[in-house]
């Protein structure tokens, strides 16, 4: 009888564990995340490339996505247009999509992704889903999380255009008159969190910041890796410092920690579909992710 006893307080503590574990990976809403990313990802943007109509389609799905959590805008929307020339010469027109979740201080992160990609390349789609439909549905996700619980700073979150094209749209961001970029203090970039076959995602940016290593370095994901690096000069092209948009925030001083995976063979290619994305290895990445974000939201000043 004792032992029958002791096997069922035994069952009893494993399955509440094991109910603990599912209820820290739901806690942000993957089913919409993982539809958000499929949708983005879909033939009809046409790759999303910067100044094309299927980047003003994911434009308008993003904008729906932000008024259903009421996300606050600056002046006059969600909009936020500029223009730059590319290699041709030409003017283009990029857009970023801003909202506000106001936090308790006026001190603020900058959670940002790029949602643009590379569009259609001899008739054939690039889809980009990895490359960064996975980021910005992560974006969103986060957003509708911080809405129903209250967060320390506040958090702008941004989905950026222009990325592709030479960082562009963050550029735009930190020299966007309508954002008080004064009160950023941190950005929390994502670029490619979805694809990995190791099951590790790396975080780089503590090597420019290192009083932001402590506080990452007590974030334990497992199974899920969380791997700090690609941040340091002697790595060549494997220094991600500049790699992406969270480089124009580094170049103006302030701190970035940066999330994403390393290249895989559906990098930059027509494959890089919702059909390859690993959806158990983006749910953990993008509840990590929460974790950095909740724990530097307590512990930054």
């Amino acid at each position: 009888m004792q032992r029958y006893s002791n096997f069922i307080v035994l069952f009893i503590f494993s399955l509440c564990v094991t109910l603990s574990a599912t209820a820290q990976l739901n806690r942000l809403d993957t089913e919409l995340m993982l539809d958000d990313l499929r949708r983005l990802s879909h033939d009809a943007a046409q790759g999303r490339k910067t100044g094309t109509p299927g980047a003003e389609a994911a434009r308008r799905f993003i904008i729906g996505q932000f008024k259903d959590v009421s996300a606050k805008s600056y002046k006059k929307g969600y909009r936020h247009p500029f223009t730059f020339k590319n290699r041709n010469g030409e003017e283009i027109e990029g857009v970023n999509v801003i909202g506000v979740i106001k936090g308790k201080e006026s001190s603020a992160f900058a959670i940002t992704a790029h949602y643009d990609h590379l569009g259609v390349r001899d008739s054939l789609i690039y889809n980009g889903a990895d490359d960064n439909a996975s980021g910005v549905a992560a974006l969103l996700g986060l957003m509708e999380y911080f809405r129903a619980n209250k967060p320390r700073h506040t958090l702008i979150f941004a989905a950026l255009d222009g990325e592709e094209m030479g960082l562009r749209g963050a550029t735009a961001f930190l020299e966007d008159q309508k954002i008080p970029v004064e009160d950023v203090v941190l950005n929390i970039n994502m670029d490619m969190i979805s694809i990995n076959d190791k099951n590790e995602l790396y975080v780089a940016g503590t090597h420019h910041y290192p009083n932001l290593k402590p506080i990452v370095e007590k974030i334990d994901p497992a199974p899920l890796q969380l791997k700090l690096g690609h941040d340091t000069p002697d790595l060549g092209y494997n220094d991600w410092t500049n790699q992406s948009d969270h480089g124009a925030f580094h170049k103006k001083g302030i701190p970035f920690l940066y999330f994403g995976v390393e290249d895989h063979a559906h990098y930059h290619k027509p494959t890089d579909t919702f059909e390859n994305v690993n959806q158990e290895f983006y749910i953990k990445a993008t509840h990590a992710i929460l974790d950095c974000i909740l724990a530097l939201d307590i512990n930054l000043n």
